[in-house]
């Protein structure tokens, strides 16, 4: 009985419009005092209250689980995307409700103000969707859906209390990777920026001979075909294939700038895993290797089709370390792991040429026996500074510092070229863009 009663106290909770009647009553009996004629007016108002009060009550908790309540949730959750989750609510009273929902999400989001409020008719349901976008990869703990019930009176709410405590790992963003995913299936990479490259020449990959249409290299004509078809027939190419590109991911600490809620690390992986898929769907085996001051995950080149389960996983656990990358072991570790000419994708970040100089001697030597692209980080917010305009001479100094630095990472470019290593200069939200801008202009060039 007594846990009862504690349910009882500990779910109920007065409303607004209540106390608002409670007051205009004590209004009424305190101006009885002075005005007799009110006679008892006041008590008639009081007591319909208490009777009120009492239906209320009654229509409330007449039933132990008046409301149903659920959330749906994927299995995972995309790193930096909006992922889509619903709460099913279901209105088991005969009479009309209107309801109020908390869901506790996991503290990470710093959400304070997530409320839901709808009706619901007699043994009506309704699925509330609402969307969470994480930036930290992880895992992220939901714990209880509250949900404050009150009838069409509105004086009292019954609180009903649902566990739905559930841990949703956030892995690298997967969403991303499906959605160029379909565009590489579907040859419409073009359409969300990925540019078209002129092929120079032809692969050496050779597909199939046929009819010859207008817009065709007229230097593929296979004559001995022509001769016996009677018709033009043409040599047809396709891209080679089984080419080895390896995502190697820098994970000191100079990935640990944030932008836009993400740490440069995480805009590297999700660019990482989006090239692995795409490599995967042009035919070329896809490898991984994470590095700081010690080498961490190295997973060798493959295109059988646990590989990208592969990669998505080895990118989930992937942290930040505080150390210098040692270039050295890098490169041995390149040279035991890749036996043959690969296209290598350093993602890394200069922030000055004494920082390319430290590591340039060790790019060089790797790009003696791979194509090598350095992936770095443009700092949008130097160039914001760069641009805002000088109101006085404090404001001329940062502008200035801010416009070295950005100079500086065209430098840097410039200098990697000049060591015959090509390079990306990318804004963090630009980066997958730009990676697979780069990856299909190698193919059409057949540097790999």
């Amino acid at each position: 009985m007594r846990k009862f009663f504690n349910l009882f106290y500990t779910n109920l909770f007065f409303t607004s419009r209540l106390f608002t009647l409670l007051g205009i009553c004590v209004v009424l009996f305190l101006f009885a005092f002075f005005f007799p004629w009110l006679g008892i007016i006041p008590e008639l108002v009081f007591y319909t209250l208490c009777l009120l009060i009492f239906i209320d009550l009654l229509l409330l908790y007449r039933l132990p689980q008046g409301v149903f309540a659920k959330r749906h949730a994927p299995e995972r959750l995309s790193n930096s995307d909006n992922n889509e989750l619903g709460i099913y609510i279901e209105n088991r009273y005969t009479v009309k409700v209107s309801v109020g929902i908390i869901d506790e999400i996991p503290f990470q989001f710093q959400k304070r103000d997530l409320w839901f409020e709808t009706e619901l008719k007699p043994k009506q349901n309704k699925l509330i969707s609402y969307l969470l976008r994480p930036t930290k990869r992880g895992e992220y703990e939901f714990g209880a859906i509250r949900v404050f019930v009150q009838t069409q009176l509105g004086l009292i709410r019954r609180r009903y209390n649902f566990d739905q405590a559930e841990v949703l790992p956030v892995y690298p963003s997967f969403l991303q990777m499906r959605k160029y995913e379909l565009m590489a299936i579907s040859n419409q990479l073009s359409e969300i920026g990925i540019k078209k490259i002129r092929r120079l020449g032809h692969s050496l990959e050779f597909e199939q001979v046929k009819n010859y249409v207008p817009g065709d290299d007229y230097r593929t004509i296979n004559w001995k075909a022509t001769a016996r078809q009677g018709n033009l027939m043409v040599n047809n190419y396709t891209d080679e294939k089984s080419q080895h590109v390896y995502c190697i991911i820098e994970k000191s600490r100079v990935m640990k700038m944030p932008f836009d809620g993400l740490s440069l690390l995480d805009y590297a992986i999700n660019a990482s895993l989006v090239l692995s898929s795409v490599a995967l769907i042009k035919e070329d085996k896809a490898g991984l290797i994470t590095v700081a001051e010690k080498i961490g995950a190295v997973l060798p080149a493959d295109r059988r089709p646990t590989q990208l389960n592969k990669i998505l996983e080895v990118l989930y656990k992937e942290k930040t370390r505080y150390l210098e990358t040692n270039m050295e072991l890098l490169y041995t570790t390149i040279r035991s792991v890749i036996k043959q000419r690969s296209l290598v994708v350093f993602f890394t970040n200069f922030e000055s040429m004494s920082a390319l100089h430290r590591q340039l001697p060790i790019l060089k030597r790797i790009a003696k026996f791979h194509l090598l692209l350095v992936v770095f980080f443009e700092n949008t917010e130097l160039k914001v500074l760069s641009e805002k305009p000088a109101k006085d001479v404090e404001d001329i100094y940062i502008k200035t510092i801010a416009e070295k630095f950005a100079y500086d990472k065209k430098l840097i470019v410039k200098e990697l070229s000049k060591n015959n290593i090509q390079s990306i200069l990318s804004t963090p939200q630009n980066l997958t863009v730009n990676t697979i801008n780069k990856y299909l202009e190698l193919k059409a060039r057949q540097k790999i």
